[in-house]
């Protein structure tokens, strides 16, 4: 395992959803800035919501005759996010930052963890004003076969100061970071091993028998089916670990319950958090916490 002082952050989650424009309407009603639509090579499109140093990716397909296969060596991210989507919305995958993402494919092979060549692409990026910028990125994909439905790589950004704009992290609802990932499964501790490689993080066991990930940017939450239905309103139900929400931190929970009580979303407040649970948030439990 690297050493916990080279502990990756929360670069950005992948939330798949049937209807793009349809999805960014609704994480607008939620007082989020979201971005234009994107497109990408392989089949699928995207649109952002960004906040500092974090991201999530809202994904759907957009050209599925352009989705390439899985081969040796070779990760397919628009097969990954299809098969994904074809088993209902919601986040498919964790991506943590990388300062070196070839260095981090040849850990991840000696670590037993990934066997996968980096992927590189670069793509046209439109600022608030309009004009075009480039944009590139390197990927460093892991496999955990104790968690065959959930994805997870690292992202290396080759131009990180056009990517990320203080502009596009100013959101009605306040929001000011993505502080945790939650994480579903019927035995935490046997994801332990895999994500401490792939995070380079320390887990920690949690009163309820889960585990905690603290990380450079956020948290990551291995919550048991149980404490999922009491922490994230989780319906249960599903025979393989798997992604059930996020949170972001806000500075004040009574202007997030009065947004949502006036656009009729379903949440429930819990002291210092509210929920909106995955049953209302296309697949993707949302927690608001003060921070």
């Amino acid at each position: 395992m690297p050493e916990t002082n080279q502990a990756r952050g929360l670069d950005h989650l992948v939330i798949g959803v049937a209807d793009l424009d349809d999805a960014g309407a609704f994480y607008e009603r939620l007082g989020f800035r979201v971005g234009a639509r994107n497109r990408h090579p392989w089949g699928t499109e995207n649109r952002v919501v960004q906040f500092p140093g974090a991201f999530l990716e809202l994904i759907t397909i957009g050209d599925a005759s352009l989705i390439p296969p899985h081969m040796p060596r070779q990760f397919s991210f628009g097969a990954f996010v299809r098969d994904a989507l074809a088993r209902g919305e919601g986040m498919s995958m964790l991506v943590l930052e990388s300062r070196d993402a070839a260095g981090d494919a040849v850990d991840f092979r000696a670590a037993g963890i990934g066997d996968f060549e980096p992927f590189f692409f670069e793509r046209q990026a439109r600022r608030p004003d309009g004009s075009e910028v480039r944009v590139a990125f390197s990927l460093a994909f892991a496999e955990n076969r104790a968690a065959p439905e959930c994805g997870f790589f690292l992202c290396q950004q080759h131009e990180p100061q056009n990517f990320w704009n203080p502009a596009f992290q100013q959101h009605e609802n306040g929001t000011s970071g993505l502080s945790a990932v939650f994480m579903v499964a019927g035995e935490p501790a046997n994801q332990a091993g895999f994500l401490g490689s792939f995070s380079g993080a320390e887990s920690f066991a949690t009163a309820e028998a889960g585990l905690l990930l603290p990380l450079p940017r956020g948290r990551l939450e291995m919550l048991k089916p149980q404490a999922a239905a009491a922490v994230l309103d989780e319906g249960g139900g599903r025979k393989q670990p798997y992604f059930a929400g996020f949170a972001v931190t806000v500075p004040n929970l009574e202007s997030i319950r009065a947004r949502l009580v006036e656009g009729d979303i379903a949440h429930r407040q819990d002291g210092a958090r509210i929920v909106v649970p995955a049953s209302t948030a296309l697949g993707c439990a949302i927690v608001f916490e003060l921070g």
